[in-house]
């Protein structure tokens, strides 16, 4: 992660301009974490952003992680959130990373997901780094990969 200070100040002031150009009154709260940076925006009018499991959410994402991607480094993270929607969908997520690497591990066959963004893809790969007894690596072109869990 870089050193600069203020750059969660800066995405977060990026964010709000993006959100307010749509039209939206919400509130923008960036904030540094243990692996980069959190933008979390709030109010009634957020949920336009999680519609459509949560699309507009997804591409804003990636449109600030586009843009800071040589700021953060290779090991920072930027991760916006409305209304806790990633936050959900992130623990639903590492439910069912934890139910396919039970399965691999029973029926010793590899168990697929996806298809996964990248964001999704790193938490599997995270949730599985966990347990010695599989591994997991990504398939497929483009930006929309799948995950294979396989055990060892």
């Amino acid at each position: 992660m870089t050193n600069d200070p203020n750059l969660h100040e800066q995405i977060g002031e990026f964010v709000r301009n993006v959100v307010t150009a749509m039209g939206l009154t919400v509130t923008v709260t960036p904030q540094v974490t243990a692996d980069g940076v959190r933008v979390d925006i709030s109010g009634e009018e957020g949920e336009i952003l999680v519609r459509r499991k949560g699309e507009a959410l997804d591409a804003l994402q990636h449109l600030v992680n586009s843009i800071w991607r040589d700021q953060t480094g290779r090991d920072g993270r930027i991760v916006v959130d409305c209304l806790d929607f990633r936050k959900g969908k992130d623990a639903e997520l590492r439910q069912m990373a934890k139910f396919m690497i039970e399965r691999a591990k029973m029926t010793r066959q590899p168990q697929e997901m996806g298809p996964l963004n990248s964001y999704s893809r790193r938490l599997v790969h995270l949730e599985v780094s966990l347990d010695p007894d599989v591994t997991s690596e990504s398939q497929g072109d483009g930006l929309v990969k799948t995950v294979l869990i396989s055990p060892r």
